[in-house]
């Protein structure tokens, strides 16, 4: 399995997740300029947290124009895994791999803190080495999460099972209370609907070793090393 970690000017947790990778997971790793015309390769594609290009107009918005994002959607379409992370997140939907938008956190604030995750499908590439109904501890950091749709589009997210992880307390209880930022229905992290692109906003790199506070985010990791070949032939 090799990863590759997408590098836009204003990134900064590249070297984060591109540490778990090789550092921790052991697996194959190359970074990708955003002006890369090729993906080198790669099995797994992940965009990062950060503020690409300054996150000016609006978050995402200059990214998705980038040419190494050409490449990202030609790879999606083909079946490529691709993981976007926070920032990552937002360059996904501005550039209409995911559904939706990430908006203002409905504090105004930016919010860094850890959250509790309820992992809704563990059929994923991404989700494969969690338990059902799992509740992970993974930190956010932002100011733009708050994740909206119009109404049909939640409707058809819901619907299909595209709601991948969900703010809730550490019961397991998905309570308004347990959002950091305001998000419709708690939700931290979605897939397509072919279930090969993901995009959520709290932060598995920064939880990936016991040292800073938790290895949760290691499962999701892990679960795209050791098991996304399996999950997308069954």
């Amino acid at each position: 399995m090799k990863f590759g970690v997408v590098v836009f000017p204003g990134t900064w947790s590249d070297r984060d997740c591109g540490w778990v990778i090789d550092q921790v997971v052991g697996a194959e790793l190359t970074y990708l300029w955003h002006k890369d015309a090729d993906l080198k390769g790669c099995d797994c594609v992940i965009l990062p947290g950060g503020f690409a290009y300054g996150d000016y107009l609006r978050t995402g918005a200059i990214a998705r124009f980038a040419p190494v994002m050409e490449q990202i959607g030609e790879f999606a379409d083909r079946g490529g895994l691709v993981w976007g992370i926070c920032n990552g997140f937002q360059v996904l939907c501005e550039a209409g791999l995911l559904p939706g938008a990430l908006i203002r956190n409905a504090s105004l604030e930016f919010r860094c803190e850890w959250t509790n995750l309820l992992v809704e499908r563990t059929d994923l590439p991404f989700t494969a080495a969690c338990r059902e109904r799992e509740v992970l501890r993974v930190p956010v950091a932002h100011g733009e999460g708050s994740y909206f749709a119009d109404p049909a589009t939640l409707s058809r997210l819901e619907q299909r099972g595209q709601v991948v992880f969900r703010y809730c307390d550490p019961g397991g209880r998905v309570v308004p209370s347990a959002s950091p930022n305001g998000s419709l229905h708690n939700i931290a992290g979605i897939i397509n609907a072919r279930g090969n692109v993901l995009g959520m906003m709290p932060h598995p790199e920064r939880c990936s070793e016991a040292e800073l506070g938790g290895t949760d985010g290691l499962k999701l990791f892990r679960s795209v090393a050791d098991n996304a070949l399996k999950v997308l032939m069954s």
